[in-house]
C-alpha cells in the first residue's frame, strides 16, 4: 500500500445487532486498543468470542490455558474464550531437534550483536514449523466457530496480533539503545535493522504482525462461505500504524514516531488486506493513532503526538471538552498549566529536526542521533511535569483513543471498501462531537 487514505467522515451506522458475533483473534492483555473493540461490540449487543495465545511450560511446550488461567482470561475479557493456543512466531521452534532461536540466543552477548546470525536454512525450517503449528490451530479454531456462529448471524473477525521480538534477553539491551539510547549509548536503527539479528526481528515481526492475518483469512474461508450463503455478512479488521494526522498550527499534518521498525510488517499487513479485497473479501487495516501502552516504556516518545488530540477535541466540541481538559490538568504539577504542556508538545512536533525529516513515501524512517535526543529529552521533560509518573495525561488521552477507534473500527467494518484507512485525530474529534460518540468524553 502506498496511498494515504484518511477517513474524513464518520462511517455509516452499521447493521450489527444482537446475535451477531465479534471474534477477537488475539488474546486480550491489560488495557489497549482491543478493549475498545470489545466495548463497542457489547454496546451493540454482539456476542464476543475470545481466543488465547496459550502458555509455555518450563520445558518450552506450548499448551492451552489451565482451568484457572482460562477463568482469569475470560473474566478479563468478559466473554468466553476458545482455548486453542494461537501463539504466533517461530522463535521457540526446534526444527530437526536443533535448539530454538530463543535457546541459542541465551549464549549470545549483546555487545557482539554484529556477529550473531542464523543460517537461512535454519530460519526457513523454523518458520515452516511455526506456520504449520499455527495454521493447524487456526483450522481447529474455525471448526469450533462453525459450532458457535448462529445461522443468519453477521460475523466480524478482529485481528489484534502484533509484535514479534524473539523471546531472548539478548535483545533488551540492544533495543534500549535503539529506542532510548543517547550519547555513547545511542545505536542507530538502520545498521541494527540491516544486521543478522535485525533481519531476524524483521522476519519475526512479519510472521506475527502480518502473516497471521493471512492465516486467519485462509483458515476461515469455509466458515466465511457458510455465513454469507446463509445471508450474513463477514468482515475482517486489523490494527495498523502508518503515522497519524494531528492538528498543528491550525492544520492537520501526517506525522510518525521514529524509528518505527515494526512499520515494515504493518505495510505487509496492508498488502495482505489488499490481496483479500481483490478476492472479494471485506478486509481492512485501520491505521490508528499512537497510544500509551505497556510497551511504551521501551518506545519512549511515542506518546508525544497524543497531546494535540486535546486541540482537536476542543475545536470539535468547544466547552464540552472542559471535563476532559480538567481531568488532564489535575494530573499536572501545581505550577504547570495544560496550555504550557501543549505549547511545548507543539514546539517539538513542529521542530524542523522532527517535522522536516518525515516522508510518507519513505516510511518507516530510521533514526538520527539528534532526532532521538530531542525526542527523548522532550518526552522526559513533559512527563516530569506530572504529579505522578504513573498517572499521565497521555494515559487519559489513550483511553479516549482506544475507545473511539474501537467504535470506529466496528462501525466502519460494516461498509468499508478500502484495504487500509487512517483514523486520525480529526475523525476521533468528529466522533465525540456526534451523538454516536458523545459518551466517550465521560
Amino acid at each position: 500500500m502506498s496511498d494515504y487514505r484518511p477517513l474524513t467522515a464518520l462511517p455509516p451506522v452499521p447493521g450489527y445487532t444482537t446475535g451477531d458475533v465479534l471474534v477477537l483473534f488475539g488474546e486480550l492483555f491489560g488495557r489497549g486498543y482491543a478493549n475498545g473493540l470489545v466495548e463497542e461490540a457489547k454496546r451493540l449487543g454482539m456476542t464476543v468470542i475470545g481466543t488465547t495465545v496459550g502458555r509455555r511450560d518450563s520445558d518450552g511446550t506450548l499448551r492451552p490455558l489451565t482451568a484457572e488461567e482460562l477463568t482469569e482470561a475470560e473474566a478479563l475479557l468478559g466473554a468466553s474464550i476458545i482455548n486453542i493456543p494461537l501463539e504466533a512466531g517461530f522463535d521457540m521452534e526446534t526444527p530437526d531437534g536443533q535448539p530454538s532461536i530463543a535457546e541459542q540466543l541465551k549464549k549470545a552477548k549483546p555487545d557482539e550483536w554484529q556477529q550473531v546470525s542464523f543460517s537461512a536454512e535454519f530460519i526457513a525450517k523454523a518458520q515452516a514449523a511455526g506456520q504449520a503449528r499455527f495454521t493447524a490451530n487456526v483450522a481447529q479454531l474455525a471448526t469450533e466457530l462453525e459450532r458457535r456462529i448462529p445461522a443468519g448471524a453477521n460475523l466480524l473477525f478482529a485481528h489484534t496480533m502484533a509484535g514479534g521480538i524473539p523471546r531472548a534477553r539478548f535483545f533488551m539491551p540492544l533495543l534500549n539503545r535503539v529506542f532510548k539510547g543517547t550519547g555513547d549509548k545511542y545505536l542507530p536503527s538502520e545498521p541494527f535493522w540491516q544486521s543478522g539479528v535485525g533481519q531476524l526481528c524483521d522476519a519475526s515481526f512479519n510472521e506475527v504482525t502480518a502473516d497471521t492475518f493471512r492465516y486467519l483469512l485462509d483458515g476461515t474461508a469455509s466458515l466465511r462461505q457458510r455465513v454469507t450463503a446463509g445471508g450474513g455478512k463477514v468482515a475482517y479488521t486489523a490494527y495498523g500504524y502508518h503515522g497519524t494526522g494531528i492538528l498543528l498550527n491550525g492544520e492537520y499534518r501526517w506525522q510518525s514516531y521514529t524509528p518505527y521498525l515494526q512499520g515494515f510488517a504493518k505495510m505487509r499487513l496492508e498488502d495482505i488486506a489488499a490481496e483479500a479485497r481483490q478476492q472479494g473479501v471485506n478486509a481492512t487495516v485501520f491505521n490508528c493513532p499512537e497510544i500509551q501502552t505497556n510497551s511504551s516504556a521501551l518506545f519512549l516518545g511515542v506518546e508525544l503526538s497524543l497531546y494535540p488530540l486535546l486541540h482537536s477535541v476542543r475545536n470539535a466540541v468547544g466547552a464540552a471538552a472542559a471535563p476532559l481538559e480538567q481531568r488532564c490538568a489535575e494530573l499536572l504539577q501545581e505550577d504547570t498549566t495544560l496550555a504550557g504542556l501543549l505549547a511545548e508538545a507543539d514546539a517539538y512536533l513542529t521542530n524542523p529536526l522532527i517535522n522536516d525529516s518525515l516522508e510518507f513515501s519513505g516510511w518507516p524512517q530510521h533514526s538520527s542521533k539528534e532526532q532521538m535526543e530531542l525526542m527523548l529529552a522532550t518526552s522526559n521533560r513533559l512527563m516530569a511535569l506530572h504529579r505522578d509518573q504513573k498517572q499521565l495525561v497521555c494515559a487519559e488521552l489513550s483511553r479516549l483513543v482506544f475507545r473511539a477507534t474501537g467504535r470506529l473500527i466496528v462501525q466502519g467494518s460494516w461498509s468499508s471498501q478500502e484495504a487500509a484507512v487512517w483514523l486520525n485525530h480529526d475523525l476521533i474529534a468528529q466522533l465525540v462531537a456526534d451523538q454516536r460518540g458523545a459518551d466517550l468524553l465521560d
